[in-house]
């Protein structure tokens, strides 16, 4: 039997990028590798039918709506040929099969491409051979966006290619303000109907999509999309076996986003660390060195981020954009997100969340063996409103590195409610054991002191502990003391909290700050805007009111703490030295 052209398309593309004929960053090749590696598990069958039924169709009614090839010549109305990555995609998705089952392997994709790829093309073509292929089960497609005009863009290049086609009045389709579908059905012989496609286009909005049933969901710009969203179209499928959830998006600015902690799994998934083996990966992005930084200016960095480089990308634009960026630093961010799909903080934010992870990944201290150094630890309380998150934390040095151990605590009741509608992963944190979730309308005052209390038992001298008073409550100094710590005073005044503030971020880029890779305080970090007044003070804040610092705040308390006890000892030396003397 001949072999399909379009595997061999796929299992070259995958052979390429292995042998670094083609360039492509560590994700690709990463994706690539679990490729061949799929290719020889005996659980796994690879099936040729299904995707080269898709390719197919794709090929055949798919046509250019506008733009220009890299020679300035129009390709509106010319058809659409998928390049060698997207061939490799659909062959993933849609040829591996649990072995003698027609049950499809994956159930969930991540597909992240830096803009001006072809992507909204691809996810037009994708949509429609999908619905195609799963007529007989009644394929339901949703087309997903945050703005429906940004969904809308993908179902008009769908009706665009059928007039062109001239198939259209074949289908019924609702284009208008309030809706935009596509339906076509199916007879056999009997006068029945023996399949049938649906097509629409949906902005986000999970108030309205609870009772959604579709077996295909496509989400664009996943990066403006909330963990509540995904689920809700996610969850749509449940009716289907071989249902199928893709995101597809380039990087953003918030790295506390829904997308970045799925792009974040993805990794994990690719190089092995966590296993989830019904979902697909495609990561294209410029490679990062150890500090999280990105040689932009190199024509080769943007080959890797860019899989159609030559085809819808142009090298010399893109080196001029990128020579733009080098000169005006704030156009930087956005090239990195956009053009290499490297994730960046916020433009508001203070701190290189890059600088702290690489100072972060030096050291591997565990609980246990932090307890048994010879550290003085000093602790900060940030005593948050009771029904928010409040925020404990310690801090010590050893041998010339600053510690920092820090735990939230939120009320139940309130945490379903916050984690979806801010979108912060405290259940993620509570498994990790970074969160207590207390089981109190308000967060009970008793919990932070029996953390300090815990962490004491466990070893840990506390020195000292600080707290704005007129948040501590009533309950919690006198419980505090009768644990037996010393409890001090400190007010949130900007220009004391500046000096914690500025030694952490210090230490952060000296690369001798460690935080027991607490993505809790990654988080906090990652919020933190700040505005400096006289003298190197500085002020901070959150950066926006649904967002969340507190565990950054208490850190800033136990600093504090340690960098005025460690004052009074040098005080203390000095003093009792000159006695000696005279």
């Amino acid at each position: 039997m001949e072999k399909s052209k379009y595997l061999e398309a796929a299992e070259k593309y995958a052979k390429n990028v292995l042998k670094g004929k083609i360039k492509a960053g560590k994700e690709v090749v990463l994706a690539c590798s679990r490729w061949t590696a799929d290719l020889k598990r005996k659980d796994l069958e690879l099936h040729t039918k299904e995707p080269d039924f898709v390719i197919g169709i794709i090929e055949r009614f798919m046509v250019h709506k506008e733009g220009e090839d890299m020679q300035a010549e129009p390709l509106k109305n010319k058809p659409l040929k998928l390049q060698p990555w997207q061939i490799f995609i659909v062959y993933n998705l849609l040829g591996f099969y649990i072995k003698g089952t027609k049950e499809r392997r994956y159930k969930q994709a991540l597909i992240m491409v830096p803009r001006k790829n072809g992507k909204t093309l691809f996810i037009a073509a994708l949509s429609f051979g999908l619905a195609l292929l799963e007529r007989k089960s009644g394929a339901v497609i949703y087309i997903v966006a945050s703005s429906l005009k940004q969904a809308s863009k993908a179902f008009e290049d769908i009706v665009y290619s059928l007039r062109y086609k001239g198939v259209l009045g074949e289908f019924r389709v609702r284009d208008n303000n309030a809706e935009h579908s596509l339906r076509y059905e199916m007879y056999n012989e009997a006068g029945e109907i023996d399949g049938s496609i649906d097509i629409e286009a949906l902005a986000s909005n999970p108030k309205k999509h609870d009772s959604l049933v579709s077996n295909i969901q496509i989400i664009d710009e996943l990066h403006v999309v909330s963990e509540e969203e995904y689920s809700r179209f996610e969850e749509s499928g449940k009716a289907y076996r071989n249902k199928l959830c893709i995101g597809i998006s380039s990087a953003g600015d918030d790295a506390n986003s829904f997308c970045f902690r799925k792009m974040d799994h993805a990794k994990k998934v690719l190089e092995g660390t966590v296993e989830d083996d019904p979902f697909f990966c495609f990561i294209a992005k410029a490679d990062e060195d150890e500090k999280g930084e990105v040689d932009f200016t190199s024509a080769e960095q943007h080959e890797k981020a860019n899989p159609s480089y030559g085809v819808t990308i142009s090298p010399k634009e893109m080196m001029q954009a990128a020579v733009r960026a080098l000169n005006d630093p704030q156009l930087r961010k956005s090239f990195l997100s956009r053009s290499l799909n490297i994730y960046t903080t916020a433009m508001r934010a203070w701190f290189d969340i890059g600088e702290f992870r690489v100072s972060d990944g030096k050291y591997n201290w565990t609980m246990e063996e932090l307890a048994k150094l010879p550290i003085s630890w000093y602790g900060g309380a940030d005593l948050s409103r009771t029904y928010d998150l409040t925020a404990a934390a310690l801090y010590g040095s050893y041998q010339g590195v600053d510690i920092i151990i820090t735990h939230g605590f939120f009320p139940r009741p309130q945490a379903a409610q916050k984690a979806d509608k801010d979108g912060i992963p405290l259940f993620g944190w509570e498994e990790d054991g970074w969160l207590t979730i207390c089981n109190s309308p308000t967060v009970n005052m008793a919990d932070v002191v029996n953390w300090f209390l815990s962490m004491k038992k466990r070893g840990f001298k506390i020195k000292e502990i600080g707290h704005d008073r007129k948040f501590a409550g009533e309950e919690y100094i006198p419980e505090m003391r009768k644990a037996g710590f010393k409890i001090v005073d400190q007010p949130q005044y900007f220009y004391v909290k500046s000096q914690g503030f500025r030694h952490i971020e210090k230490m952060a880029k000296d690369g001798l700050l460690y935080y027991l890779h607490s993505d809790a305080y990654e988080y906090c970090v990652q919020n933190v805007r700040a505005v400096e007044k006289t003298d190197d003070a500085v002020q901070y804040e959150k950066m926006r009111p649904e967002h969340r610092i507190d565990l950054f705040d208490a850190s800033v308390f136990a600093c504090i703490r340690m960098i005025e006890g460690q004052s009074k000892k040098t005080d203390s030396s000095a003093w009792w030295g000159k006695k000696e003397n005279a």
